[in-house]
Order: structure tokens, then sequence, then C-alpha cells
């Protein structure tokens, strides 16, 4: 059976493992990744110290992106003693929170992650399109004594993400905006404006990378598809004309 992944924080709790019967060390997080990222790629860990009730030790929370993955290391791991002297018990999470409603990209960082290992660090590749100064476009920093005293810098970018091996392209746009309290200082004003096209060009490569589906097959392989219901105007722009995006 395949097993369709997005770039999307992970949900339902078939990708969520709970581990207890932990005992306290230095680094148990990074022992709990160590021992667990070899069944694939994992979301996050979080370990956390026994209720009062429940006697001395840990529990830790463990996602996966996957639900097959989280499957194959629950029956691997429980029972086995791993990096510590006593066994670990570890179950498929059978309770979960039901307030996240809305689905949450994942930042660029974690989509980076992703791509790496089901795509190959060559199999994908990303270049910006644009970045653009927008500042002042929407008529900020008119007022008289705010010009200098107090700025906005404002980005938009525009990123293309692209599967050769697969034959997909996929655009992503975002914009980014932060304010300079100090406008006269010449040095906060080049800090902000790094940090606000960084931040830009982070924001577009995950949601370029959002209308990307992975379809992992039960046999390893990877097979990608095109997720149509993302796609926005910026998709059907030509080059130029995504240059032009703020002229227009």
């Amino acid at each position: 059976m395949a097993e369709l992944l997005e770039f999307r924080v992970p949900e339902g709790r078939d990708r969520t493992l709970l581990v207890w019967g932990l005992e306290p060390e230095p680094g148990l997080e990074h022992s709990l990744f160590s021992a667990f990222s070899k069944f694939g790629p994992l979301y996050s860990v979080r370990a956390h110290r026994n209720a009062a009730v429940a006697g001395p030790g840990y529990y830790a929370i463990i996602k996966f992106y996957s639900a097959g993955d989280a499957s194959r290391a629950q029956r691997a791991c429980n029972g086995q003693r791993l990096f510590q002297k006593s066994p670990l018990k570890v179950c498929v999470c059978t309770k979960q929170k039901g307030f996240q409603q809305q689905v949450l990209a994942l930042n660029s960082n974690k989509c980076q992650e992703l791509a790496n290992h089901y795509l190959g660090f060559n199999g994908w590749s990303s270049r910006i399109i644009t970045l653009q100064n927008v500042s002042g476009f929407d008529g900020e920093n008119e007022e008289l004594g705010e010009t200098l005293q107090k700025r906005s810098v404002k980005y938009l970018c525009a990123v293309e993400v692209t599967l050769p091996n697969h034959g997909i392209r996929s655009r992503g746009v975002a914009l980014s905006k932060a304010d300079v309290e100090n406008g006269e200082d010449p040095l906060e004003f080049v800090t902000a404006t790094r940090r606000v096209q960084k931040l830009a060009a982070g924001r577009a490569l995950a949601n370029a990378f959002q209308k990307i589906l992975l379809v992992v097959l039960e046999n390893g392989k990877v097979a990608v598809e095109y997720n149509s219901t993302q796609e926005e105007l910026t998709d059907s722009l030509t080059e130029e004309e995504l240059k032009g995006l703020v002229q227009v």
C-alpha cells in the first residue's frame, strides 16, 4: 500500500509514538533521535519528566512523517533496551488532542530535510526568481517624522523548486516584513533587511514545497505528484511577469 506524504506538519495518532520507561541521562532526546531516526525521518522528539504519581523517570513523544515508519519503529523498539539498561515500552499513541484544526505548513528547513531524505540531495533544486523590495508600496512611512525614526522593511520573494527526475516545477511566493525602530542607524537597517530577505526566501521555498506530494510505495520507491488544488495565480505567470509583479 502506498502512503501519501505532504510537506506539512504531520498529523494523526498513527504517526506518533509514546515511549516510556526512560532513564534520565544527558542528551536523552539526542539518544532517542539516533535510535528512532533509523526507521525514517522524524518531525520532532520531545522528552518529558514523569508526573509525580507515575514515579521517577521520563517519557517521550516521537512524531514521524510516515505512519509506516512509525509502525515499524514501534514493532522493532518495544521491549528493547536500545541505549539504556532497562527495556523501553513503545506504543502508537491512542489519544491525541483534537483542538488543532488547521494543517500547518513545514518551515523551509524541515522541507529541505524531507526532500533530501525521499528525493536525494541531487533530486531537487531551488532558485530565487525574484526578490523585490516593496517597502512603502502601500503608503507606509509617509507620515511626517516617521520616515527616519521608524521604518518598515518589506520584501516579496518568488522561488521555483525543480524535481528533474519527475519533471515537476513548483513555484512559491511569500511576503515578509520587519520594523526598524531606528531608521537612522545604517547597521540596524541593513541587519533588518537581510533578516527579512532570508525570511521571505524561506517562506517562498516552503510555499513551493506545499504543492508537491510524495507517494511512498511499499518497495521504498517514491513517486511525486503536483497538487493542482494548491495552484495559485503566480504559477501561470512567466518569469518576466513574476519579476514585474509589483509594478503590475
